[in-house]
């Protein structure tokens, strides 16, 4: 079902502006490394701008248009990976090829999945400068009274070679939400947010959370990963305390989003 949509997409295309780049900074202070376009800044580039009468309920464009009309209405961004060629720079005119790459439906605990791979590559002057996958998930609305996910306890992973602080409040989702014009309304409407989609309150975005293991990684490094992986594990919640923590891997950087003796909320892994 849906294959037909595979390779659907859009061209579209965005400049890295010096505005841009310190409204990005100001929205996310002590959680980027040193560089002249920081990590992450793409997310912000190329963004889906509609009419307001062509969103959905939950504030995404309406399913039909760029994604297929999924039978699922709860959207989340799952997880993805990232390969850096080359640094974007202040200026630069940045073409963004977006396309979909798989759907596979799937069942889980929780019932019903539909995932939807995107793959979007990023052009300056015709020389890609990084390529991500991003994983998204539908699924069901919750059943009334259905119990809650329990997440096990972090495991103990030794010493971190590093770690952040990763703070949280309504006023950084609304402006991370801005930035990207994510209009998902689990960021910015807690009674959505917990009435509709379930959550304990606003959720932090999970490219938020990819951000700063991003960002913690090239701290380590010295210089940005060539790859990073990353996948959502449990839901952050508007003013739980959390951190990044990054530990040895062989070559690479296992890193994570853990709250302090609860669940992990997001791992990665750079190279």
């Amino acid at each position: 079902m849906f294959q037909d949509w595979i390779g659907r997409g859009s061209l579209r295309q965005d400049e890295v502006s010096e505005r841009l780049i310190g409204q990005f900074r100001a929205t996310l202070p002590g959680l980027l490394a040193p560089a002249e376009v920081p990590l992450g800044l793409f997310w912000t580039l190329c963004p889906d701008a509609l009419d307001p009468s062509l969103l959905g309920r939950d504030g995404h464009p309406r399913l039909g248009m760029a994604l297929p009309p999924l039978p699922l209405p709860r959207r989340m961004w799952a997880g993805g990976e990232i390969v850096f060629d080359a640094p974007l720079v202040a200026g630069d005119v940045v073409a963004r090829d977006s396309r979909i790459e798989a759907i596979t439906e799937k069942t889980g605990s929780t019932g019903s999945l539909i995932f939807v791979s995107l793959r979007q590559d990023y052009f300056v002057g015709g020389e890609r400068r990084l390529s991500e996958r991003q994983d998204l998930v539908y699924r069901a609305d919750p059943v009334p009274g259905q119990a809650a996910m329990v997440y096990p306890v972090a495991a103990d992973l030794g010493v971190p070679v590093a770690v952040m602080d990763l703070p949280s409040d309504p006023v950084l989702l609304f402006r991370f939400s801005a930035l990207t014009f994510n209009g998902h309304r689990i960021h910015y409407e807690p009674d959505y947010a917990r009435n509709v989609e379930g959550y304990g309150g606003l959720v932090v975005h999970g490219p938020l959370q990819a951000v700063a293991m991003m960002n913690l990684a090239a701290l380590v490094l010295g210089r940005s990963p060539a790859r990073f992986n990353y996948r959502g594990q449990s839901p952050l919640i508007v003013g739980e305390s959390a951190r990044v923590e990054a530990y040895a891997d062989g070559d690479a950087l296992s890193l994570r989003v853990v709250k302090p003796g609860g669940p992990v909320t997001m791992v990665g892994r750079a190279v």
